[in-house]
C-alpha cells in the first residue's frame, strides 16, 4: 500500500497542507448516494467550476440509487437493476463533479481540513484537502455477531450489490424455503418479495408484532394479513444461531425454542447511522449515534462541515426530541439544503414528523407522528381512538376496509400521531395527518379540513376526519366539555 498527497485537483497546492489558498474553493463530499450527490448537484447549480471545485468519494460501484426499491427489484416488480439508478457516475462527472468510485474515506482531519481516502482496487491512499466538507456516509445494516451470520446464502439488502448477490443466490438455489430475520419495513417487504418468487416464507421477529413502527394493536393487523398470505410469523423470538451444512451454506435459523429450515436467509433487522469516521474525528454525535447538525445541516461546532442523510439525527417536530430516521425522502432534502448553503444561498431543514408508508402485497401500512410509547417517552398525556372505515363510499364498488388510529394530546387536543392499515387507498391518506402535524393542528381543527370528496375516492367523511371527530369528542369528554356540533 502506498500513501501520497493529492495534487490532482487543480489548486496548485500540496493538498496535504490544508485547504487551498488559491483557485476555486474545494468541496469534498463523502458518500455518493442521495444526500451526498444531491448536495453536490445543488452546489454545482449555484457555483460553476471556476468558483467551486467538487470532489466526491464513493466506496461502492453505484451512485444515486434507490435502496428503497431493492425489495421490488428482487420481487420482479422492477425488471432491471439500472431502473433504480437516478444518475450514473458518468452523468455526475459530466456536470463537473469529480467523482471517485470505489474509493473509501478512512480518516477526517478537521484541524487541517483534509480527508484520507483509499482506492479499494489499487490500495493506494492519498490526502485531499477541503475548504468545505459534506459527510453523507449513510447507515449500516444491523448484523448481529452470531454463529453462521457470514455463511453462504445469508443476505442483507442495503446496496445494489447486495440485491444482485441475493438474486444470484436465488438463481442457483434449488430449495424454496426463505427465512426473513426482522419484521420492520425491509423485513416485511422482503417477505413479500420471497412470496412473489414462490418461496415458503418464515419471518422471525423479536417484537410482539411485526412493524415496530406501529403500536402493537395496529401491528397485529399486519400480522394477520401476512399469515393470510401464507407467511409464517414467529414473534417474540430471538435468533441465536444460523446453522450451516457441510458445504458451508446456511440450512436453518435457530432461536431459543426452535429451528426453522432455510435455503436462503434475508436480514431485515434495521440500520444504524454510519458514523465511525465522524466519531473517530471527534464530531458531535447524538443519543442514537447520528451526527448532530443545526437547521442548516451544518455539524454543530464546525463552520465548514455539513452532514445529511441516514448518518444524522433530526428534530422531531412533534416530540421536540432528536431522532434517527433513515429515509431517502429526508436524505434528498438534506442534500438540497446543504448544497444551497455550500453554494452561497441559504436554506434550512426544519425537522420531521416521522411519516412512512409501506405495503405487504395489497395491504398498505402507514404511520406519522408518535406511537404510544413515543408519547409516553416525551412525557405527554394523551388519548387514543381507533376507527374502522372504507376507502370509498360504502355503496361504491370495490370499497376496501381500513383501520385508523389517532393520538391526541389530552390538554390541548393537538394531534400527536396517526397509524393506518388497510387496502387500496389507505396508505397515502397518512399525508393528511403529516400536514396537520407539521402545522401543529388540533384534532378539532382537523374535523373541518376541506378534503376532496367523490364516491370513488372517499366516504362523505374521510376516514382520517372520522378519527379526528372521535378524538375531539374523547378529548372534550375527558375535559368535561360538551362536544362541538359538527353536523
Amino acid at each position: 500500500m502506498t500513501t501520497s498527497t493529492d495534487t490532482s485537483t487543480g489548486t496548485g497546492t500540496d493538498s496535504s497542507a490544508g485547504p487551498a489558498a488559491r483557485g476555486p474553493e474545494r468541496l469534498v463530499v463523502i458518500g455518493g448516494d442521495a444526500a451526498g450527490m444531491s448536495a453536490a448537484s445543488q452546489a454545482r447549480r449555484l457555483k460553476g467550476p471556476d468558483e467551486l471545485e467538487i470532489v466526491a468519494f464513493e466506496r461502492g460501484r453505484f451512485t444515486s440509487f434507490s435502496a428503497c426499491g431493492i425489495p421490488y427489484w428482487v420481487a420482479g416488480d422492477v425488471a432491471e437493476r439500472d431502473e433504480l439508478i437516478a444518475r450514473t457516475p458518468e452523468e455526475h462527472r459530466a456536470r463537473d463533479i469529480g467523482l471517485r468510485m470505489r474509493t473509501e474515506v478512512t480518516e477526517i482531519d478537521p484541524d487541517r481540513g483534509r480527508v484520507r481516502a483509499r482506492d479499494l482496487d489499487s490500495g493506494t491512499e492519498s490526502w485531499t484537502s477541503y475548504d468545505k466538507l459534506v459527510i453523507a456516509t449513510g447507515a449500516r445494516p444491523v448484523r448481529p455477531e452470531l454463529p453462521g451470520m457470514d455463511a453462504d446464502g445469508v443476505h442483507g439488502v442495503q446496496t445494489l450489490e447486495d440485491g444482485q448477490a441475493l438474486l444470484d443466490t436465488l438463481e442457483r438455489t434449488t430449495g424454496r424455503r426463505a427465512v426473513v430475520v426482522g419484521a420492520g419495513y425491509i423485513g416485511v417487504e422482503m417477505a413479500e418479495a420471497m412470496i412473489k418468487r414462490g418461496y415458503e416464507v418464515t419471518v422471525i421477529n423479536r417484537g410482539r408484532e411485526p412493524m415496530a413502527t406501529l403500536d402493537p394493536d395496529m401491528g397485529r393487523l399486519v400480522h394477520r394479513a401476512m399469515e393470510g398470505l401464507g407467511i409464517t410469523m414467529v414473534n417474540d423470538a430471538e435468533v441465536t444461531e444460523l446453522l450451516t451444512g457441510d458445504d458451508g451454506r446456511v440450512r436453518a435459523v435457530a432461536t431459543v425454542d426452535a429451528e426453522y429450515p432455510a435455503d436462503v436467509v434475508v436480514l431485515g433487522i434495521g440500520v444504524r447511522p454510519e458514523t465511525a469516521l465522524a466519531r473517530a474525528s471527534g464530531l458531535p454525535l447524538g443519543e442514537h449515534g447520528g451526527l448532530l447538525t443545526d437547521r442548516s445541516m451544518r455539524v454543530r461546532g464546525y463552520e465548514n462541515i455539513w452532514a445529511g442523510g441516514d448518518c444524522v439525527e433530526v428534530l422531531d417536530l412533534v416530540s421536540g426530541q432528536e431522532r434517527h430516521i433513515a429515509l431517502g425522502t429526508h436524505a434528498n432534502k438534506h442534500g438540497q439544503v446543504i448544497g444551497s448553503n455550500v453554494g452561497g444561498d441559504y436554506a434550512t431543514f426544519p425537522g420531521v414528523v416521522g411519516t412512512a408508508v409501506s405495503k405487504v402485497c395489497d395491504l398498505e401500512i402507514a404511520r406519522t407522528g408518535l406511537r404510544e410509547k413515543d408519547a409516553h417517552r416525551a412525557g405527554l398525556r394523551f388519548e387514543t381512538v381507533t376507527i374502522e372505515s372504507t376507502s370509498r363510499a360504502g355503496y361504491y364498488p370495490n370499497a376496501s376496509p381500513m383501520t385508523v388510529k389517532m393520538l391526541a394530546e389530552l390538554r390541548t387536543g393537538r394531534l400527536l400521531g396517526v397509524q393506518i392499515v388497510g387496502r387500496e387507498g389507505a396508505g397515502k391518506r397518512v399525508d393528511i395527518a403529516a400536514v396537520a402535524l407539521t402545522a401543529g393542528m388540533t384534532v378539532e381543527q382537523m374535523t373541518m379540513l376541506d378534503l376532496g370528496y367523490a364516491p370513488p375516492f372517499s366516504p362523505t367523511w374521510d376516514p382520517v376526519l372520522v378519527a379526528a371527530r372521535k378524538a375531539t369528542a374523547k378529548i372534550r369528554a375527558t375535559a368535561g366539555r360538551p362536544s362541538p356540533r359538527t353536523s
